[in-house]
């Protein structure tokens, strides 16, 4: 068990969207320098418990060599999904000693430019009880696709309200409601790159471009919770709603924060820290540290407490009816 800063036993779940899987493998057939110290100098020494990981993209090559050399490197088992029309799989590890018990879920990936993997397993301390996770990667280029993928996490948080809990996250590739945020909203009539203005936003009826959050409204509002958010608003740990994404991309209206983790509403009361993991010179992500009280996980997964409440998303305003032109 891990016993951390906070003075008791916790569970830590990481997520990072590791570019291009770190890149192609060297001429003499050797791993590259990126995913060698990502996983060496930044996965491995957080001692995770789970690592939700996107941009798996050479790891189902050579009979999956890169995701069991993470495993075995991690010493976590790797699962991978399937191969859709994005080209770029999403991977999840479980460390078995927190999970005994853990196995792939089968679904149907039809609505997904690149398919979740999603994991159920069992905390060691509550064998009764399921724990799904879900490490997914939203579609970079539809805010229709981004839609449909985030109706389809409801599903599976709408099964988990029955079962057990939940824990998901990754690259949404959409802004989160502006409520609370560090960084201001694009202004997006100066957002030059105009392929990635169609990508992240939608025609307002006045001609504007409005940032599509969808998925960050959804997923509050069918009851999860934005950890990140939770760990700012509630715990007083402002540095957990930090950009993620997008420094090195000014025409792109420059650093967000693109990937998040969610859990449920029981899960959210066992956060005791979320933290940005910097990946400069790595990865174009910053990866996401979520550390949970393993005693508090045990009595979310045995229904010990009530859930805290929904964000009352749908209530959230935007600047005006629509976000102003910049």
């Amino acid at each position: 068990m891990q016993t951390s800063v906070h003075g008791e036993d916790v569970v830590t779940i990481v997520s990072l969207n590791l570019e291009r899987d770190g890149g192609e493998n060297t001429p003499d057939g050797r791993f590259p320098k990126r995913w060698l110290d990502a996983h060496h100098e930044i996965l491995k020494p957080l001692h995770a418990d789970v690592i939700l990981r996107q941009e798996a993209t050479c790891s189902d090559l050579e009979d999956e060599r890169r995701l069991k050399a993470a495993g075995e490197l991690l010493g976590m088992p790797g699962f991978l999904s399937p191969n859709n029309i994005g080209r770029n799989p999403t991977a999840l590890f479980v460390r078995p000693q927190t999970f005994p018990v853990f196995e792939r879920v089968k679904y149907n990936t039809m609505f997904w430019r690149t398919p979740p993997t999603i994991v159920s397993a069992r905390l060691a301390d509550v064998p009764e009880a399921e724990l799904l996770l879900m490490s997914w990667h939203n579609a970079f280029n539809s805010p229709r696709g981004r839609e449909r993928e985030a109706d389809e996490v409801t599903a599976f948080v709408d099964r988990m309200e029955r079962r057990g809990g939940f824990i998901g996250g990754g690259d949404c590739n959409e802004e989160p409601l502006p409520d609370g945020e560090s960084v201001t909203p694009i202004p997006w009539a100066t957002v030059t790159d105009h392929r990635h203005l169609v990508h992240r936003t939608n025609l307002a009826p006045d001609g504007s471009r409005v940032s599509c959050r969808y998925v960050d409204r959804t997923l509050l509002t069918c009851g999860l919770h934005d950890a990140a958010r939770h760990a700012a608003h509630t715990l007083g740990q402002p540095d957990a709603i930090g950009p993620t994404a997008g420094h090195a991309k000014p025409d792109q209206g420059g650093p967000r924060r693109i990937d998040r983790i969610y859990v449920d509403g029981r899960i959210a009361r066992a956060i005791l820290s979320v933290d940005v993991v910097d990946t400069t010179g790595v990865s174009d992500h910053h990866g996401l540290r979520l550390v949970l009280s393993r005693r508090g996980l045990g009595e979310a997964l045995r229904r010990e407490h009530q859930p805290l409440p929904p964000i009352q998303a749908v209530a959230i305003p935007l600047p005006g009816r629509y976000e102003a032109r910049a």
